[in-house]
């Protein structure tokens, strides 16, 4: 997970106020960034297109790592007004009066040379209900973001972007834990114990010329046991995954241009900088160098 997080480099994009008073309901097309809510009072119905409406309520979290088309509403079954992401503050139903629903909503950013392999390996959603929540740090920190909201003390937006940015570390690493539905992907394989030792080899030592049996042997299975096991709950082979994880760390080092080639091709295994860069130029379709410029 610290892997991830380390290559993601997640920060707070955007973060703004919901609120809503009456009858009302909002309809968004899927757009391709992460979203979030935070439920500070009150309670909605989120709904995504072909599912049950989902009742939102105060303290809860929810974290989308790419987001689908859904409607948000005082009640489920409303046909919501067509609305498109913004960065400011949103008033929905009754213009005036005190609100009876207000959220805190927006988006993360990224790092985007990885964003869609390391996003690939999350699940589609991550709620995290108050009643979940409230005992446990993340409840905490849900109280501490709800009550900077409702204050205007100066530095208030760089407080709430760090906050942001600690929750969304603390959800990823609540769904690897806590979560009872977790699709196929890493967080699904970081919860069985015999892939988890397979995945924890593979990050502690990503140099070494890992076997499909040597892995099975770490995961404590028969060789057709496991690479059955690790692509049905991964999504792809072994070895697949190791090829995966050593590019997405050469594409973060050669966007940062912080290591040479040789260097670069060392860390993840490579006998030479030539056999990295026809690795690499064979499953990206350009040279590293080329893809540092364009990265850069």
């Amino acid at each position: 997970m610290s892997d991830i997080i380390s290559l993601l480099r997640p920060s707070a994009a955007v973060s703004k106020p919901i609120s809503a008073k009456g009858r009302w309901g909002v309809h968004y097309h899927a757009h391709d960034a992460p979203g979030f809510t935070i439920i500070v009072s009150g309670e909605a119905w989120l709904t995504f297109d072909g599912e049950d409406p989902l009742r939102l309520e105060q303290g809860d979290f929810l974290l989308l790592p790419s987001t689908p088309a859904f409607s948000l509403g005082s009640e489920p079954g409303i046909v919501g007004a067509p609305a498109a992401p913004r960065s400011e503050a949103v008033r929905h139903g009754e213009p005036e009066g005190e609100a009876d629903f207000v959220a805190l909503g927006g988006s993360f950013s990224f790092e985007r040379v990885n964003a869609p392999l390391l996003l690939s390996l999350l699940p589609e959603r991550i709620h995290i209900p108050a009643s979940d929540g409230r005992a446990t740090r993340f409840g905490r920190l849900i109280d501490l973001l709800a009550e900077e909201c409702a204050t205007d003390y100066p530095g208030k937006e760089l407080i709430l972007h760090r906050m942001l940015e600690a929750l969304l570390v603390e959800a990823l690493r609540w769904s690897s834990l806590a979560s009872r539905s977790v699709p196929a992907g890493l967080l699904s394989g970081m919860r069985d114990p015999a892939l988890a030792r397979a995945l924890q080899a593979i990050h502690a030592d990503v140099r070494a010329s890992w076997t499909v049996a040597e892995l099975a042997s770490v995961a404590g299975m028969s060789r057709s046991a496991f690479s059955a096991r690790f692509g049905d709950v991964l999504g792809c082979p072994p070895i697949e995954y190791l090829a995966r994880w050593r590019m997405a760390i050469a594409k973060d080092a050669l966007a940062r241009g912080i290591k040479t080639l040789d260097r670069i091709a060392e860390d993840i295994g490579y006998e030479s900088a030539s056999a990295f860069s026809t690795a690499f130029r064979k499953r990206l379709g350009c040279a590293p160098g080329k893809f540092a410029r364009a990265a850069g």
